[in-house]
């Protein structure tokens, strides 16, 4: 119960903001995204996943898709104007962002650092993304997180 009860930095950032979000709980061991989905009981396009690369120029990026999708990299580098991305090594992770892999929310970042949302987003009243641990994700509108990240929205994945 207690762990319920511990607030993230992504959802003392949510009402720090007066952002309106639900919070939802699940079995933090779930293998992958399209468990977590069927875990809340919500399509797989309106569960998002936190993906963070890093360019040839050493910036990163962050992209928000959908859990049943893939990163198209050509597609994201282009997105954020760079010729090309990679996935930052996991290790790399906790240190850049104060996130772990499997709990990296685009919210409450160490750092805010230029972020695109997956276009689909746009189709739902709300969507899901994590709430900064594992077992746990934030519910609130897309358009208001991609105020809230000063994010975009583009076509990132296949």
């Amino acid at each position: 119960m207690k762990k319920q009860e511990e607030k993230t930095n992504a959802l003392r950032l949510l009402d720090a903001q007066g952002i309106a979000h639900s919070v939802h709980v699940y079995d933090p061991d779930a293998a992958d995204g399209g468990q977590v989905a069927e875990l809340l009981g919500e399509s797989p396009d309106q569960v998002f996943k936190t993906l963070v690369t890093v360019a040839p120029s050493r910036k990163n990026y962050v992209f928000v898709v959908p859990v049943n999708c893939t990163l198209h990299l050509k597609k994201a580098a282009a997105a954020v104007g760079e010729k090309s991305i990679a996935m930052i090594p996991q290790k790399e992770l906790l240190p850049l962002t104060g996130y772990i892999h499997g709990g990296c929310s685009p919210i409450g970042m160490k750092k805010l650092f230029p972020t695109r949302i997956h276009e689909t987003a746009q189709l739902f009243d709300t969507i899901f993304v994590s709430a900064g641990r594992r077992g746990c994700q934030a519910e609130l509108n897309p358009d208001t997180l991609c105020r809230l990240v000063q994010a975009e929205y583009a076509d990132l994945t296949d």
